[in-house]
């Protein structure tokens, strides 16, 4: 019967050492040049993103 029961004989192993966190990357190789051809240049921005006032809707 002693062969059936016994205390486990593992041992959890001692905790290694995390690695470092991560770096960030340095701003001079997240700034970019402008586009060759320029930037893209919207006839008129106040047509396209104009919104009704109405406050009928809200009502």
């Amino acid at each position: 019967m002693e062969d059936e029961c016994t205390t486990p004989k593992h041992r959890i192993p001692a905790a290694l050492v995390c690695p470092p966190p991560p770096k960030k990357k340095s701003m001079a190789a997240k700034k970019r040049d402008p586009p060759k051809n320029g930037y893209f240049q919207a006839p008129d921005l106040e047509t396209i993103f104009a919104m009704h006032t109405s406050r009928e809707a809200w009502a």
